[in-house]
């Protein structure tokens, strides 16, 4: 009854003319920025903080949010239409949502895309409503030998996600590790890779490692190429109605890709891209036919996307109830709770109950507020198809360039990212996936800050990581993950023999 009367609460409050208006804001801007390539919601809250100084809290954080998990919903849109992914968390739809496009089958992928977020949202919310006090004591037991092995977990199960060589791989996944320790130590402060360039010295950021990998590589390959079909007349809604054969494939994995994103999503320093690749690598290892993937299946899109916007909506839990923020945009939030005097932590949901209720309640009013809004605009994004191409790789270049100068207002970072397009051109020439990349620089440095912290309790033990009972059984699952894909590999070996 207490969750009923808080939901009651937080509604009441959260329907209120004010912050209806500004969830809506928030929701608009946060579609808007994901589906323009390069410009994230990290940077529209960035942009939008200091304009929260002169309104109430409720209202402030109602919107900020809402540009947060928005910017999920939008960022698939560029992935499926343009292979050019709007964050790091959509870069794994692009492998089969481009497919489904270039097969004739943007309408029906954005329109699963768009029911999997609702309901791996709502999944997020019925958890973060529910489990809330659950899943903040149980942050609070992990340690640094816990979140290694399960950084480790995610970084095998990245392996899992290539079509090809495994081996490949594993090298692409080096090489991302690599990528992610440039810039300052944090331990030392000593300069890594960065040879003596300062611009190097707050690392290689994610955004340009995912823009060069995915976007600018697949318009150098389609240069020169004849334009894709284009469709033409209306879009109808009846044409954008999936199959049935869609809904059975997609039924698991949005299940599964909600619950995953939602454990996920309530860990500090994991989050939606986590969420999006692990549901990804779930879904080919318990499929029948795994070697569709990366052609254009349902499952490699309605997963991730449950995923990862049930981790943007559990992501809240540690940054409200611990005051540990997930990632830079919980940094954002957690600095607007500050500005309003607010201190985050487990005190919030005593001496601040009717922000935390209407803020969850403000959840389910934007993501109803994104499906009206998604829907009804899937035509205008399909009509995107019908550019002519040499109009349309100038513009993404464009924008490409304009969002990643906008990261830190430096030059050097638009060359940056020209070098990972050639290395993700010559990936793609040789025929290794760029997503274990992407993994190994987004869990390479928290593998080696987590590896270096559960040394420095144990003094030098390595031990800690079998003692450690949540820990083995992550290295236990990992270990079961290796041999499995090595039996797979030689069973199908032993096929084409």
């Amino acid at each position: 009854m207490d969750l009923l009367s808080n939901l009651a609460g937080g509604f009441a409050q959260a329907l209120t003319l004010t912050n209806l208006f500004y969830c809506f804001i928030g929701v608009t801007v946060g579609t808007f920025v994901g589906v323009l390539p390069g410009i994230g919601s990290m940077i529209a809250i960035s942009l939008l903080l200091p304009l929260t100084f002169y309104l109430p809290p409720d209202a402030a954080l109602v919107m900020l949010a809402g540009i947060y998990y928005g910017g999920e919903y939008g960022g698939s849109i560029a992935s499926i239409m343009i292979n050019l992914p709007g964050s790091a968390s959509t870069a794994v739809t692009a492998l089969d949502g481009y497919q489904m496009t270039k097969k004739g089958r943007a309408g029906q992928a954005l329109f699963l895309t768009a029911i999997a977020s609702f309901i791996g949202g709502s999944m997020g919310i019925v958890l973060l409503s529910i489990f809330s006090p659950l899943l903040a004591d149980l942050s609070l037991r992990f340690g640094p030998a816990d979140y290694f092995s399960v950084m480790v977990l995610g970084l095998i199960a990245a392996t899992c996600i290539t079509q090809g060589s495994i081996l490949k791989s594993c090298g692409a996944v080096v090489v991302g590790v690599l990528l992610g320790t440039v810039g300052t130590d944090v331990n030392t402060g000593a300069q890594r890779f960065t040879f003596g360039n300062f611009n190097l010295y707050d690392g290689i950021s994610i955004v340009i490692i995912a823009m060069g990998l995915f976007g600018l590589p697949e318009i150098i390959a389609n240069i020169g190429k004849p334009q894709h079909g284009s469709i033409n007349g209306k879009v109808r809604l009846r044409d954008m109605k999936p199959t049935r054969d869609d809904v059975r494939d997609s039924t698991g994995p949005v299940v599964r890709g909600g619950l995953l994103g939602s454990l996920l999503g309530a860990l500090p320093a994991t989050g939606p891209t986590i969420a999006a690749f692990l549901s990804y690598a779930v879904e080919k290892r318990v499929s029948r036919r795994p070697e569709r993937f990366g052609t254009g299946t349902v499952e490699g899109v309605t997963g991730p996307e449950a995923a990862n916007n049930a981790a943007a909506q559990t992501a809240f839990i540690p940054t409200l109830t611990l005051g540990i923020p997930g990632s830079a945009t919980m940094a954002l939030i957690l600095g607007a709770l500050m500005i309003h005097g607010i201190p985050p932590g487990p005190r919030l949901m005593t001496e601040h109950a009717d922000l935390f209720w209407a803020l969850v309640a403000s959840f389910w009013i934007g993501n109803l507020l994104l499906l009206v809004l998604n829907i009804p605009m899937v035509g205008i994004w399909i009509r995107l198809l019908n550019i002519p191409y040499r109009f349309l790789f100038p513009a993404v270049v464009c924008l490409t360039c304009v969002g990643v100068y906008s990261l830190k207002l430096a030059s050097f970072d638009v060359y940056l990212v020209l070098g990972v397009c050639l290395l993700g051109y010559a990936m793609r020439l040789l025929r290794i996936d760029a997503a274990p990349l992407l993994m190994g620089v987004i869990l390479g440095p928290m593998i080696e800050e987590y590896f270096r912290r559960a040394l420095l309790m144990s003094r030098g033990d390595l031990s800690v990581f079998l003692t450690e009972p949540i820990s083995a059984g992550v290295i236990l699952a990992t270990i079961l993950m290796v041999l499995w894909a090595a039996i797979k590999g030689r069973r199908l070996a032993e096929k084409l023999q």
